[in-house]
């Protein structure tokens, strides 16, 4: 009899919470049970669609045979649209050859770990953050190190923090903004301290801005748009703004003054030209989401204003729970009393609302176990009345829990 294969210690470790919540409601669905999924951002889980022209232009490249491996970097025409895109909107300035379409904003984020760390190297990364810049980074043997944001402060930056801790291993530092998983949106002082904190110490800045049209709130500044010789990463894609999450179409690009990142940029195409290439049709309908009809994202940002409005509403309105007011995104990040006397963790906190309410949401400690702790993640993407019904269910569990 074979022996049983044991896979490596990296590979068993990943975590990934927003997904791994999925397994014990998928097991509450098998006995019957209805659940509203509240954990994953998607809104095509609800009722957002991909705009029209974005459909045709799909079903067009295929019909006309345009289904060949592509270049590894992209479609030239798609990384020539990108640099047109961000310095439209996010008054960025960059060329065709600064782009590199990725699978999805997951693969660019792998790539850019994989490139730039080594085992026992440190990257900071906001707490809480988007997990997969935690599990990556453990993944290559680095250590992510969670800078503070603050939560009184509607989760911006503690610059000071930031400062504190980087340390001769620090290669990198990360931004998300607007910030899954808080709803934050930086101001611009604080992007420009990170970045003058990145020039002192010689670090390249990688700034995720995946949500960067999505904001209710202030004014979106891009990290590159503001920088003056401090290297920036820039990462963003099509799954939100343009709607197209299962697409898998993403991007990095390079804002690099003054050239200290031509080897890093090598890394990444090598790592590129092994995976081959994105989707070829994928990427020919992302020319015709960038330069086609954009009315689409005045409506869906007008539809999560008010859906932020009734959640942010009605959270703040229950006993037990309090939360601040997200400016883009479409993300609530509520702190939680009596996680650690009611429920030993946030993660108790979710499975046992789970359980008793069939609603699905993500336990704060899965985005950072020291900034996020004791808080929990929702999408506020369901229709109200969805919403509604979810929220409704919240405050009956939280009464019967804080009065039991």
């Amino acid at each position: 009899m074979a022996e049983k294969f044991k896979p490596t210690e990296r590979a068993l470790s990943l975590e990934y919470a927003i997904r791994d919540v999925l397994v014990p409601a998928r097991e509450l669905e098998r006995k019957g049970r209805k659940i509203l999924y509240l954990n994953v951002g998607d809104p095509l889980k609800f009722d957002f669609d991909t705009p029209q022209h974005i459909k045709d232009a799909l079903y067009e490249a295929v019909k006309a045979g345009k289904s060949w491996y592509g270049p590894s970097d992209g479609l030239p025409e798609l990384r020539e649209a990108i640099a047109e895109k961000e310095k439209r909107y996010n008054d960025v300035d960059i060329t065709p050859d600064d782009v590199m379409v990725t699978t999805g904003v997951s693969e660019a984020i792998n790539f850019l770990m994989a490139a730039t760390l080594e085992p026992g190297d440190e990257v900071l990364v906001p707490g809480p953050t988007y997990p997969p810049y935690i599990s990556y980074a453990r993944f290559y043997g680095a250590k992510p190190v969670p800078y503070r944001t603050v939560e009184e402060d509607g989760w911006q930056p503690d610059i000071d923090d930031i400062r504190a801790k980087i340390t001769e291993r620090t290669k990198l530092i990360v931004l998300i903004n607007p910030n899954n998983p808080c709803g934050a949106l930086y101001d611009e002082k604080a992007v420009r301290a990170i970045l003058d904190i990145a020039g002192e110490h010689g670090l390249p800045v990688a700034s995720d801005e995946i949500y960067d049209r999505i904001i209710f709130e202030g004014r979106f500044r891009s990290t590159a748009s503001l920088t003056k010789d401090v290297p920036v990463i820039g990462l963003n894609g099509f799954s939100k703004v343009y709607l197209m999450t299962g697409w898998r179409l993403g991007y990095l690009y390079f804002k690099d003054p003054e050239g200290a990142l031509d080897e890093l940029r090598e890394a990444i195409m090598k790592l590129a030209r092994i995976r081959l290439c994105p989707s070829t049709p994928v990427q020919v309908a992302a020319v015709a989401a960038l330069r086609g009809p954009q009315n689409h994202v005045a409506e869906m940002v007008a539809k999560l204003r008010e859906r932020r409005d009734l959640a942010y509403k009605r959270v703040c309105e229950i006993e037990g729970l309090s939360a601040a007011k997200p400016r883009g995104a479409f993300f609530i990040f509520p702190r939680v009393e009596g996680v650690g006397s009611i429920w030993p963790t946030d993660k108790d906190f979710v499975l046992d609302f789970l359980r008793e309410e069939n609603v699905l949401v993500v336990h704060g400690s899965g985005f950072c176990p020291t900034y996020g702790r004791g808080h929990f993640r929702a999408v506020f993407l369901p229709p109200p009345e969805v919403l509604g019904e979810a929220l409704d269910r919240l405050e009956d569990f939280m009464k019967k829990r804080l009065r039991s």
